[in-house]
């Protein structure tokens, strides 16, 4: 009916429903793989110039490996990404809060 229609653009659009923080990390793992995939078979198709490409980045051996099928992190970037943002992190946060939780119950 075009009555409702009225009423719903009144409203405004309905707001979308926000991921929750594992939906969010998955849906991230899920499409990091997927353009990970895309940029390789990009790289492995007969048009790409492998010769211009490789001339202008730093690392040309690592680029080949990934193209290959390699990891696109090394085992030192994922324990550095791991103790910055990693459950490490995590521990040291908890750690803070419960300092100034004692901090609070000593000045009552």
């Amino acid at each position: 009916p075009p009555g409702r229609r009225v009423q719903n653009s009144r409203l405004g659009p309905t707001p979308p429903r926000l991921l929750s923080e594992e939906e969010y990390r998955l849906q991230g793992e899920v499409e990091t793989q997927k353009a990970l995939a895309e940029l390789r078979n990009v790289c492995q198709s007969p048009e790409f110039s492998a010769w211009n490409t490789v001339s202008r980045i730093q690392s040309p051996k690592r680029f080949a490996d990934f193209v290959g099928g390699a990891s696109h992190v090394t085992p030192h970037e994922v324990s550095a990404h791991e103790r910055e943002f990693g459950l490490e992190s995590l521990s040291i946060d908890e750690q803070l809060f419960e300092e100034d939780d004692d901090d609070d119950e000593e000045e009552e």
